[in-house]
This record gives C-alpha cells, sequence and structure tokens, in this order.
C-alpha cells in the first residue's frame, strides 16, 4: 500500500507543482510567448498581394488587348462580331467565322464529354472492381499528360479518314436528297471540319471533366450511400437522387473546367478544323476556323495595321466569352447553393 505523505511533505509539494501550471497574479494561465511576433503580418501581406498580383495581371492583359485592338474597333466596331468577310489584302476583317468555330467546336466537345465523363466516374466511385479502380483512374489522368500537338496529328492522319470513311460517307448517302440533314453533312469526305475538331476536344477534355467528377463523387459521405442501398435503391437511383445532389457545385465547376479547356486550346484544333476563313453550308463536316487557329496560323506574318488589330480584337473576343462562360458558371453555383439552403 502506497504510503500517505503528510500536507507538509516537501515531495507532495513538489509533485502538486508539477502537475498544474503556474498562475499568474489574475487567476489565468500564463500567455504563451510567440516566437516570431511578425510572421503573421508577413504571410498575411504576401497573400494579399498575390491576390492583388493577379488582379493586376488581369488588367493589364485587358487593357493590352484593348489597346492592340483600338485601330480595329474603330474601324469595324461591333460590326465585327457578325461579319464574315475575312480578307487581308482588301483590309477587310470580320470574325464572324472563326468565333462560330470556337463555340461550335466547344459544344460539340461538351455535349460528347459531359456524358462520358459521367459515366466513367461512375464507373470508377460505384462499380468498379477495386483491382481495376486505381491503374484505370490513373490511366485516365495520364491522357490530360498528353501533348496537344499529339491529339492534332493523331487526329488529321488517323482519326480524321476514319471519320470521312465510316461516318461522312455513309451519313451522305443515307441523307442525300433530303434538304435540312443533307446540308448538315455536306462538303468534301476528307476528315476535318467542325466536327473532327469538336470530337478531339471531346478527347482532350475527357480527362479533366472525369477526374474532377471522381473526386467529388468520392466525397459523398460513404453513410448516405449505404443507407439509400438499404433501402433498397439501385446504383443508378443512390448517384441521381444522392450522389448528385450532395456533389451538383463540384460536378458544374468540373464541367465548366472542361469548356474552359475547349475554348482555350489551340494546335490540336488548328490541325483538324481546316482552317478555312469562310462558311459555305451549315454542315459539321465543313472546313472552318476558330479565334486560336486563326491566331497561331497568321499572327506571326501579320503586319501592322488592320491586320494585326484584328487579331488582337479576336482574342479580345475569346477573353470575353471565357468571361462571360465563368460569369455564368458562379451564377449557377451561386443559385444552386441558394436551392441547397432553401430546401435546407
Amino acid at each position: 500500500m502506497a504510503a500517505i505523505l503528510p500536507a507538509n511533505d516537501p515531495a507532495a509539494n513538489a509533485s502538486t507543482t508539477e502537475s498544474k501550471p503556474q498562475l499568474q497574479s489574475g487567476g489565468q494561465p500564463p500567455v504563451r510567448k510567440r516566437v516570431l511576433p511578425w510572421a503573421d503580418v508577413v504571410f498575411a501581406s504576401l497573400t494579399q498581394g498575390a491576390a492583388w498580383l493577379t488582379l493586376i495581371l488581369l488588367a493589364g492583359i485587358l487593357v493590352s488587348l484593348l489597346v492592340g485592338a483600338a485601330p480595329a474597333i474603330q474601324q469595324f466596331g461591333l460590326s465585327f462580331l457578325w461579319t464574315s468577310d475575312w480578307d487581308p489584302v482588301q483590309e477587310k476583317f470580320g470574325g464572324l467565322v472563326m468565333i462560330y468555330g470556337t463555340l461550335m467546336t466547344s459544344l460539340i466537345a461538351l455535349l460528347i464529354a459531359v456524358p462520358i465523363s459521367f459515366g466513367i466516374a461512375l464507373f470508377l466511385t460505384e462499380l468498379s472492381p477495386n483491382w481495376l479502380r486505381r491503374p484505370l483512374g490513373i490511366a485516365i489522368e495520364l491522357l490530360a499528360a498528353v501533348p496537344s500537338i499529339v491529339y492534332g496529328m493523331w487526329g488529321l492522319l488517323v482519326f480524321g479518314p476514319i471519320l470521312a470513311t465510316y461516318v461522312q460517307m455513309p451519313l451522305q448517302h443515307a441523307f442525300s436528297g433530303l434538304p435540312g440533314l443533307g446540308n448538315l453533312v455536306s462538303g468534301p469526305p476528307v476528315g476535318i471540319g467542325i466536327l473532327s475538331a469538336g470530337i478531339i476536344l471531346a478527347i482532350m477534355v475527357i480527362p479533366f471533366i472525369a477526374s474532377v467528377m471522381r473526386d467529388v463523387f468520392e466525397v459523398t459521405p460513404t453513410m448516405l450511400k449505404e443507407s439509400a442501398y438499404g433501402l433498397g435503391s439501385t446504383t443508378w437511383e443512390v448517384v441521381w437522387r444522392v450522389v448528385l445532389p450532395y456533389t451538383k457545385t463540384g460536378v458544374v465547376g468540373g464541367v465548366m473546367l472542361g469548356l474552359g479547356r475547349a475554348l482555350g486550346e489551340t494546335m490540336a484544333v488548328t490541325f483538324v478544323i481546316g482552317n478555312m476563313n469562310q462558311l459555305n453550308s451549315p454542315s459539321v463536316f465543313e472546313a472552318a476556323n476558330s479565334i486560336t487557329s486563326a491566331l497561331a496560323n497568321e499572327f506571326a506574318e501579320a503586319g501592322e495595321g488592320l491586320h494585326q488589330a484584328s487579331l488582337i480584337y479576336l482574342g479580345l473576343v475569346l477573353f470575353f466569352i471565357t468571361f462571360v462562360v465563368l460569369a455564368c458558371s458562379k451564377v449557377l453555383l451561386m443559385r444552386l447553393k441558394k436551392n441547397e439552403g432553401a430546401r435546407s
């Protein structure tokens, strides 16, 4: 049995002193002295400076585009947006063909990439066996590391002829004589055009959208999904009624990331879109041009004057298209969050 020490025993007083922290005169524990009292101030200043630097760079890019495009803005005004003439010899410029090509290829890419990315993310998170989940996820992410010029060369040399032989020519034979559908598949079967560029862009943005969707699907609490399965829900019902409502903000963000990637792609589109500054028909197989491909092909050899200013004007238009897309995504995300708060 342990011996009981008397109250005035020095050993007992020493053990009590060691077990309790020393108190200040006011009965409060001592305040720990900070080793670097200026560290928080420096860190806050650096982070705030980085934020302001981003805004300054963005404003600088916008101002430089406005200054460079000023001659074309003064000459053509807003009619530049709906004029299709592009003749450097006569100095007649209009950006309708490039704007149309940019929007159509990005739209086709999203229509193809979003369902495929959703299926990939759903398979990796809900249906894939454990031994396949990690290798397949790594393989999909490696697609994002392939240079865009490789996609462009593959699309021009391999995918384009396959598209022309096994898709465009059968469709032309099937829809020949039909006024509406025949015009949508008209054009020489060479395998380059708006549809080819859109499909190549879809292949390029699938890794980005699928990776984001997979990550946000994995954030869903396992208890919610197991509870739904326990109530008899199928896999699709769990995804549609549990996973998507919980992660819809992240899903929209992933789609917007893919759209931004498609709008800004240059080399792959330059290889397969055809680089034609005229639109002869509404065919998706028609050769066209995009803003990025026009800048890549003509800016290096454009002389000072209206030609260079018109190309910079195209860059300014692409800047505003990207800004509008991001603004719309922010509004959509705010509405989604507001609806979530209303339901809660």
